[in-house]
């Protein structure tokens, strides 16, 4: 065994295989400072920032097979300590002082907005502007300083640091940009000197600079990266049997709906179990047909792994991935990316955890403390057969099991009446594993 080392040693990297297709295998696990494509045999060399994130990412792909493009890549450690080359990917970077910073944020667990950087960064001097976009390397920003030596003392004090506790890493280098061009104050941008810039864009942006400098606008909103350790650890360290973990599909075409009964916000109930959804189409020239954008790759595999042949409304679902990379803005899109019933913006592990295929039972939570049984039977039962119910409280807080005849009734109530009010509260509904009602939580 080759002793540990921070640079990996990837080998069978076909001529397919780009330098973004090997940074986006690695990035779940820190931040990568360089990478050399060794062309000529057919493999690479990679270098994380530390020992622990390459420790991280050869333990997580000794339990899954890493696979770029349908060919299986083979990962060690490299018998270098430290790559002595330049680093070919600092695309609009440098060591240069400038009071423009790119910001890459690495293990994006919780979606970055501009009002959080602006939280983060302001108290190390006047933040003048803040772009966001979507590359292939993640989430990344830009944030322009009044003083050049306000961008210096918030790389040196912030570089490394997480935004919330063990995730959303910040990597940050200065740009070589002079000044940010901001044409709309929206959650992807702000010029903090100019509040009188409008929210929305009319027609097509031509923001050319920021593609000369290796930087391309936001096409789709932020969607959070999966934190492959993360999500490892959540399921012991192990993936269930037939998720991969290296899909990198985020748009899912669901078919065979009761287009009678369906609509978006019954689609985003049952598909949130899975991911963060960032918007949902249905399709008016096949109203059977829907498409949904999950957050990331890894939950759209969830979805169509846990989905696929459900019942709901008297219709075996086909839940597949699409050909489409994302769903375009449009008058017939719902929105959800900022929604906060978005069940992975807090506790992702523990959601991840309790992911499953429907079930008969339904567990409630965030019920009032002064609920009943009869309540409740009283808010599902025209969705099926309830069967046996048990109210109960957890951490001081009242929750429920739901036990129905079948697992298409319990998926009826769950779309039809998560996140509706009881008792004045707003309720949350997910499926429970327990075969039966006699234990005391989910």
């Amino acid at each position: 065994m080759t002793e540990p080392s921070k640079v990996i040693h990837v080998r069978n990297v076909g001529h397919e295989i780009s330098e973004n297709d090997l940074l986006q295998l690695f990035q779940p696990f820190g931040v990568i400072t360089k990478l050399v494509m060794l062309r000529a045999k057919n493999q690479a060399l990679l270098q994380m920032q530390d020992v622990p994130s390459a420790i991280s990412a050869l333990q997580f792909y000794t339990n899954v097979q890493p696979t770029i493009r349908g060919r299986n890549v083979y990962v060690q450690f490299s018998s270098h300590q430290e790559l002595t080359t330049m680093d070919q990917n600092a695309q609009a970077r440098g060591d240069e002082p400038n009071r423009i910073l790119l910001v890459t944020v690495h293990h994006m667990l919780y979606p970055i907005t501009v009002e959080v950087l602006h939280q983060v960064f302001s108290p190390h001097g006047f933040v003048e502007k803040i772009v966001t976009f979507q590359k292939s390397a993640g989430f990344q920003a830009l944030i322009q300083y009044q003083l050049c030596q306000s961008a210096v003392l918030a790389r040196t004090s912030l570089q490394g640091r997480n935004i919330y506790d063990g995730c959303c890493q910040l990597d940050i280098q200065f740009s070589n940009l002079d000044e940010l061009q901001v044409n709309y104050n929206n959650e992807r941008s702000r010029d903090f000197t100019n509040p009188n810039l409008p929210a929305e864009q009319k027609g097509r942006s031509s923001q050319s600079g920021y593609g000369d400098s290796g930087v391309a606008f936001p096409q789709v909103g932020i969607a959070p990266m999966a934190n492959a350790a993360a999500i490892a650890a959540a399921f012991g360290g192990g993936l269930p049997p037939g998720i991969s973990g290296t899909n990198d599909r985020c748009t899912i075409l669901v078919s065979n709906l009761n287009p009678d009964r369906i609509d978006e916000d019954k689609l985003f109930n049952l598909f949130s179990l899975y991911g963060n959804i960032i918007r949902i189409k249905l399709l008016r020239n096949k109203p059977d047909h829907a498409l949904v954008q999950m957050g990331d790759g890894f939950q759209s595999e969830l979805a169509v792994h846990f989905l696929k042949g459900a019942m709901l409304f008297g219709k075996r679902l086909e839940v597949n991935f699409s050909k489409h990379p994302n769903i375009t803005q449009g008058a017939d899109t719902h929105e959800y990316s900022n929604s906060n019933l978005n069940r992975f913006n807090r506790n992702a592990a523990k959601n991840y955890r309790y992911c499953c295929s429907p079930t008969k039972m339904i567990h409630l939570s965030t019920l009032p403390q002064d609920i009943t049984e009869e309540e409740i039977v009283s808010h599902l039962e025209e969705h099926g057969s309830i069967l046996n119910t048990k109210l109960f409280e957890m951490n001081g807080k009242k929750q429920a099991l739901i036990l129905f005849e079948t697992e298409e009734q319990a998926t009826e109530a769950l779309i039809c009446k998560h996140a509706t009010s009881l008792g004045g509260s707003v309720i949350r509904i997910s499926f429970s594993q327990l075969q039966s009602i006699r234990e005391n939580s989910q």
